[in-house]
């Protein structure tokens, strides 16, 4: 599906321009941990940052600790937030 393509695209340019990641968007696996060995070294200040990003441009709202280590597995996990928002949007 083209639109959850593009979906991708925008929330690894927004992962890279927000959190000042040393990478390109198109090197990030829709896969990829974001947290923890093997993954994209963020952090919890990145996730913090991530969370209010995630808020301002796709209005998702994560609502507590539990539901962002959920949303914020990796590219896909936030995707799916995104088109299936928790709490039914608020």
């Amino acid at each position: 599906m083209a639109e959850t393509t593009t979906l991708k695209q925008q929330v690894k340019e927004l992962m890279v321009e927000n959190l000042m990641m040393q990478v390109d968007a198109e090197s990030i696996d829709d896969q990829q941990p974001l947290f923890g060995p093997g993954g994209l070294g963020l952090d919890s200040v990145d996730a913090l940052q991530l969370v209010v990003a995630l808020e301002k441009q796709f209005g998702v709202k994560i609502p507590d600790a539990n539901a962002a280590q959920e949303i914020l597995r990796n590219v896909d996990s936030i995707v799916d937030a995104i088109n299936n928002p928790p709490n039914g949007g608020g």
